[in-house]
């Protein structure tokens, strides 16, 4: 029997319906239905209607809604991944690739799909308007990340039983995370600092609050403190606009080291590493450096002051992603109440922390 031509597409319609399938292969709605979510236990469709439907269907170009197949069969082998910004990170230089590439790697590893959200939509033009997170139920769970994330549409997921996990800690109850050990990591950079000899330094970090700020900071006070090092002043925020005066007066008070932190938009560490270099201050000879965190690009005007890689740790984006996937699919699945997990970060050797220069 020769193929049947290709169903003319609906007049008038962007796509599909079943209603279309059903027409072009002369079959009823309700058998379209089964074909495509799969018969039901008890019924029997021969095999040379199903065959009609699958080819119709293709011959169309019709293409299952998700939400409906979710609501149909409660999986669909997607899991959302949403941001909160207006662009996704894809590039190698921004400090969010390796937890994309993460997400990525284990998502496939585990045969799931995704689907990227971002903070742009057309329902809102706010990545914390209820209607641009509420795209995510289009997937069987998602993840969340970014530095801020606003509170009550993420509350309204958790009341409705949603499987979701954030990325990054987080303080409100009830939410599952996969983070990074901020506060023993950075208490142990202090400590570094204070057996090479360091008694005053300072912490430079950005004016925002974010949990993954309020955690290295709590680190560095509770380091310096543990190490006896002076904690008065020790803490200044910063745009990235205003260092320069900032570390001509920390000189004049005798500060001998700096720690800056690490963040998507990389102010406090461009700020500092620039005005290092226009001070023509030699790092870390006259002054060391650490940073709470992964540079993952070079900071502009940093290569004259620096003498390689920044004295830290390195926090392990990429296992925060693929362990974020595992546990989002035990949520998915029933399998795990809420929880809460922080990764170690690997401390980083690097080559700006040494020992104080002798005073004049």
């Amino acid at each position: 029997m020769p193929p049947s031509p290709k169903p003319p597409r609906a007049a008038g319609r962007a796509k599909p319906r079943q209603s279309d399938i059903a027409r072009a292969a002369g079959v009823s709605q309700a058998t379209v239905s089964l074909v495509l979510r799969g018969a039901a236990t008890g019924v029997v469709l021969a095999p040379e209607t199903r065959r009609r439907v699958l080819r119709a269907a293709e011959d169309l170009g019709y293409v299952p809604d998700p939400v409906a197949t979710r609501l149909a069969a409660a999986r669909n082998g997607m899991l959302g991944l949403y941001t909160f910004s207006t662009t996704f990170p894809t590039d190698v230089a921004h400090s969010y690739y390796p937890v994309l590439v993460g997400v990525e790697e284990e998502a496939a590893a585990q045969g799931q799909d995704l689907i990227l959200f971002t903070g742009a939509s057309r329902a809102a033009d706010d990545s914390g308007d209820a209607a641009a997170v509420r795209r995510v139920r289009a997937a069987d769970g998602c993840l969340f990340f970014g530095r801020h994330v606003p509170e009550d549409p993420i509350r309204r997921l958790s009341e409705d039983g949603f499987p979701f996990v954030y990325i990054g800690r987080r303080e409100e109850p009830g939410i599952s995370y996969v983070g990074a050990d901020y506060v023993s990591a950075s208490a142990e950079v202090a400590a570094r600092l204070a057996a090479q000899g360091h008694r005053r330094v300072r912490y430079l970090r950005e004016n925002d609050d974010a949990p993954a700020s309020t955690d290295r900071e709590r680190g560095v006070v509770e380091g310096a403190r543990d190490a006896g090092l002076e904690t008065a002043g020790l803490v200044e925020r910063t745009d990235g606009g205003d260092v320069d005066a900032r570390l001509a007066r920390w000189r004049g008070e005798g500060v001998t080291a700096v720690i800056t932190e690490e963040t998507d938009t990389g102010a406090a560490l461009s700020g500092l590493t620039a005005a290092v270099a226009r001070a023509g201050l030699a790092c870390p000879g006259e002054v060391s450096l650490a940073l709470l965190g992964t540079a993952t690009a070079a900071p502009a005007g940093a290569a004259p002051a620096l003498g390689g890689e920044i004295s830290g740790f390195d926090v392990p984006m990429r296992e925060m992603g693929r362990a974020a996937v595992r546990l989002l699919l035990d949520l998915i699945e029933g399998e795990a109440a809420p929880r809460r997990h922080l990764l170690a970060c690997e401390p980083v050797s690097g080559a700006t922390i040494g020992p104080p220069a002798p005073a004049n």
